[in-house]
């Protein structure tokens, strides 16, 4: 049986390493931490999908404090952001509350995203400049996909900004804009998005819908650090074999939550 000293310490290490690998890429680290989560810290659902918001809270400040020394955080980009993804979390958090709180329809939801993100790494598809011929979407047309991005992040608990920063900046947006507007939309969207379960929590009975605090503090910090260290390891890292190794970590994962919910 794991005690819980080892327990905090596997979640900060999960949460540093995941960090580490992950931000030099520009991926999100809650996108890979979660099937750790759900395998390895056993975490139940849906509380899984709260704690991996709190590890956003936690872990997304320092990246907040190295943007704001780059350029300003507010912009007309993330207000627009923010107007679709606030109430699509919320109604995410309904969702998988509410429809979708097993683990099996669930795993089938994270293979769902890992699997095409796996795809798109090893392929090296992430775009960090804007083509030239493309046109940026109109402010309806990204509120509407802020607030379908803002639904998958609340039933799988990421922020968000991950998803949305590869299509604004492949529609034509430019990337020195959509990075800092995406990272604060993916804070703000999971402190709400962790409010809502709060809720959710309290007005629910028979689910174990509230987050896991101690394991989400912890990873966050963990996260936190990582952040912070894989900024400065960044250039001496090799991009490209991150980015297939975590492709490929990506794909089998989400090729064997297929077959376990099959």
């Amino acid at each position: 049986m794991v005690g819980a000293c080892d327990l905090l310490a596997v979640s900060f290490l999960a949460g540093l390493l995941v960090a580490v690998v992950t931000t030099p890429i520009g991926v999100s680290g809650a996108v890979f931490l979660l099937p750790l989560q759900v395998s390895v810290l056993g975490v139940p659902s849906p509380a899984v999908t709260p704690t991996n918001l709190l590890f956003n809270i936690v872990a997304i400040p320092g990246a907040l404090a190295r943007y704001r020394s780059q350029a300003p955080l507010r912009s007309p980009l993330t207000a627009v952001l923010l107007i679709g993804t606030l109430p699509g979390v919320v109604l995410g958090a309904c969702i998988r509350a509410f429809l979708i709180p097993g683990i099996q329809v669930f795993r089938l939801l994270i293979a769902g995203i890992l699997v095409p993100l796996g795809i798109s790494l090893i392929h090296g598809r992430r775009h960090r400049h804007a083509h030239a011929s493309a046109i940026p979407p109109t402010r309806r047309a990204t509120i509407a996909l802020a607030f379908g991005v803002g639904v998958v992040g609340g039933i799988y608990g990421i922020g968000g900004g991950s998803l949305l920063s590869p299509i604004l900046v492949h529609r034509g947006t430019p990337l020195p804009i959509v990075a800092p507007a995406a990272l604060v939309c993916t804070f703000i969207t999971s402190l709400v998005g962790a409010s809502a379960y709060l809720i959710l929590a309290a007005t629910t009975t028979g689910l174990p819908i509230a987050p896991d605090w101690s394991i989400g503090l912890v990873a966050g910090a963990g996260g936190l650090v990582g952040g912070y260290l894989g900024v400065r390891l960044g250039p001496r890292l090799p991009e490209a074999v991150l980015r297939i190794a975590l492709g490929a970590i990506a794909t089998a994962t989400g090729a064997l939550y297929v077959l376990q919910s099959l």
